[in-house]
């Protein structure tokens, strides 16, 4: 088992020279909430073949909503009633035996349930249809979910938020670049138990400091996590940016 290096993290943010991306979005107006949690807990979690990845020692959780804009296969013209939805994820940070750095979803909610379908099918994402509010005032996002499938309290969360402070983008080897400057997801297909990799590439997050009014931890409790009681460890903003998604390729161990 290889470990990530930094070489290998940087290399990860160029674009594939020799693949052609298969669908576009736009990521906007995203909020990076992480939580420490115990390597060992992640590892838990996680199929044969991927690790906990860490910053000094330490494994994150992290929930992110953010808007998706003009999500269209790179054949077809974007549909706004398709193609743009809120969505929150649940994450955490993981790396192959060749020690190519990722993330990986615990589950993913979406308002658009075709796109919930297609990312089901296509992508082998644990996507969930749930109803979203998110509302962009003048100085703040309000965001609010309800997962369809589960009526419990722990499948609504309630997010309000907004920046502040200057443009920073995040520099190599910091706390900032391991969270958020990641081109790799990993997924799993449920019924073969075939591990598959996927890339995607954009500029790097143009980041704010991020102002959190309203925040709940109810999507790590739906996931299987504890709540930790304290607020997130870690939270930034980004304005977002422009996504090519390229398809998924088999992860060999």
């Amino acid at each position: 088992m290889r470990h990530p290096t930094l070489k290998g993290r940087l290399s990860l943010r160029e674009k594939p020279i020799d693949r052609i991306a298969v669908m576009y979005q736009k990521w906007r107006d995203l909020l990076f909430l992480h939580w420490e949690i115990d390597p060992e807990i992640i590892e838990l979690t996680l199929p044969e073949g991927l690790h906990a990845d860490t910053f000094e020692g330490k494994a994150y959780l992290g929930i992110t909503p953010f808007f998706v804009l003009d999500a269209r296969p790179i054949f077809t013209p974007a549909v706004p009633p398709v193609s743009n939805f809120p969505e929150v994820n649940v994450r955490t940070y993981v790396f192959d035996n060749e020690g190519n750095p990722g993330v990986w979803f615990y589950s993913l909610d979406a308002s658009q349930r075709l796109a919930v379908e297609a990312a089901n099918i296509f992508f082998h994402l644990p996507y969930h249809t749930s109803e979203i509010e998110a509302v962009h005032k003048p100085e703040e996002v309000v965001f609010s979910s309800r997962r369809k499938e589960n009526e419990a309290l722990s499948a609504r969360s309630r997010f309000r938020y907004s920046y502040t402070g200057e443009e920073f983008f995040a520099e190599s080897k910091t706390f900032d670049f391991f969270l958020i400057e990641r081109y790799l997801l990993f997924t799993k297909d449920m019924e073969t138990g075939q591990i598959y990799s996927g890339r995607v590439h954009h500029r790097p997050y143009p980041l704010y400091k991020a102002e959190v009014k309203e925040f709940d931890e109810n999507l790590l409790l739906v996931n299987g996590f504890a709540p930790t009681g304290r607020p997130p460890d870690h939270q930034v903003f980004s304005s977002g940016v422009d996504v090519e998604v390229y398809s998924l390729e088999k992860v060999i161990f």
